[in-house]
């Protein structure tokens, strides 16, 4: 065994999203979001389930906290739900739930735990879906005035800001696939919304810059890196084009470079771009929040819609199906801080944190009361030692949140994927901490090992 090493001010954190764990759907005077719609629909969400009571965070949200401090975490990365924050989409606020995510700062404030904010994870109100949400350039604007709310109002008690939570999964799994909500199934509908995230992204750190707040800012992105399952030139080409399309059209924008020339001229495919927009997305940021879970392989494919296509793997895989591929976060970040560099006229790579990192399997809390997720374990110290690596060799990882404090609504899913490191009876909504909790106890004490 040899010890997890990280540097003194390493944040340690854990995270949640607001539809996922608040609960209280229809209190607070919180209006609908896509997802309340998009659940109701049968056959979009595993049983017709929904987040409409999920860990009842809302009303708990002082028994999670004091749990977070006792694990010895030092910041909790949650999201601000628009539909409770601004029920009508724009125009009047509610100050219950303004009341409500001020009371969460205060909270983790008393216990030293850092308020990490994610202004915007999946939860828009319906009411702006029903104008065209993320496909119309009206949403731009709605979102900016939806984050100067959030500035002004928790300003004051949020100590790091992310503006967007995985714009991939928004613009392609809500309106190419519909897999997600809105549920929407239009190719050209899907690259407006890529369009039209980057810019909300950017025009809302622009207003951030205008308040005058010091807390930092950033945005969190599940970047797609995949490795070419054939080391030949169609299959290295395979994984650019993957990469370009699913990755760079996000990350390229916000860091100043454009849209990669690989999707707008050899594949064709365009951006709602007006005069300025790029000069708006590129606001200098703060750091790059990374969610990494897994990496695939893909291959030249001449029938498939790109020429690219993912492959069969042989790794162990969590209750997602999803391969275990540590290693994929080290090729990840290595690239990530490569390409960031020179970024906004800096010429070191921005500062990244691991904003999300996690397993999926099926927890029972055991006849002893406990939970004993080996499995997850090692897929956490895999992945912290990577980490560990890296920063030794000079990448700029300032911090990693495990993904999720609490067993929680997994979108489509629904209830029947636990990534928690804290288990939730949802019929008694017990918390049952897991031995991964503890695993992370022990590693922010100090006493981590590999």
């Amino acid at each position: 065994m040899q010890r997890l090493d990280f540097p003194d001010d390493f944040v340690w954190g854990t995270a949640t999203a607001s539809y996922q764990v608040e609960g209280a759907g229809h209190e607070g005077g919180r209006s609908e979001c896509i997802w309340d719609i998009f659940a109701r629909k049968p056959g979009n969400v595993y049983a017709g389930e929904s987040g409409e009571v999920a860990c009842d965070q809302y009303r708990r949200y002082a028994g999670d906290i004091a749990l977070m401090a006792e694990l010895g975490f030092k910041s909790y990365r949650f999201s601000i739900a628009w539909p409770r924050v601004i029920p009508a989409g724009t125009g009047k606020v509610n100050l219950e739930g303004i009341a409500f995510y001020r009371a969460l700062c205060g909270e983790l404030h008393k216990y030293n735990i850092k308020a990490c904010a994610t202004i915007y994870h999946w939860d828009m109100p319906q009411c702006l879906e029903d104008k065209g949400g993320w496909a119309e350039r009206p949403i731009v604007d709605a979102f900016v005035e939806f984050a100067r709310v959030c500035f002004a109002e928790l300003g004051d008690c949020v100590d790091q800001w992310i503006t967007i939570n995985e714009p991939f999964c928004i613009a392609y799994l809500g309106y190419r696939f519909g897999v997600h909500a809105p549920g929407v199934k239009d190719l050209q509908k899907s690259l407006n919304a890529v369009h039209h995230v980057n810019l909300a992204h950017g025009l809302a750190v622009k207003a951030y810059r205008e308040t005058g707040l010091k807390a930092p800012i950033g945005i969190t992105w599940n970047p797609s890196t995949p490795r070419p399952a054939v080391n030949s030139t169609a299959g290295r080409k395979a994984a650019l084009t993957a990469r370009a399309l699913e990755t760079e059209v996000f990350m390229f924008p916000c860091l100043g470079k454009g849209y990669p020339e690989i999707v707008t001229k050899e594949l064709g495919l365009s951006f709602p771009i007006r005069d300025g927009d790029l000069e708006a997305i590129a606001q200098k940021i703060d750091f790059l929040g990374v969610n990494y879970y897994n990496e695939s392989a893909v291959a030249a494919d001449e029938k498939a819609e790109f020429g690219y296509k993912a492959q069969p793997f042989w790794q162990d895989f969590s209750d997602m199906g999803w391969p275990l591929v540590p290693y994929g976060l080290e090729r990840q970040l290595k690239w990530i801080a490569e390409i960031s560099k020179g970024a906004f006229g800096v010429s070191e790579a921005l500062p990244i944190y691991i904003t999300e990192n996690g397993y999926a399997r099926q927890d029972k809390v055991e006849s002893d009361g406990r939970v004993h997720d080996r499995d997850r374990i090692k897929y956490i110290r895999q992945h912290l030692a990577v980490c560990s690596s890296l920063i030794k060799k000079g990448i700029n990882i300032k911090g990693y949140y495990a993904w999720s404090f609490l067993d929680n609504f997994e979108w489509a899913w629904g209830y029947t994927k636990r990534f928690g490191i804290v288990h939730v009876d949802y019929a008694t909504q017990k918390r049952t901490v897991k031995d991964s909790a503890y695993f992370f106890r022990d590693t922010i004490a100090g006493y981590g090992e590999w």
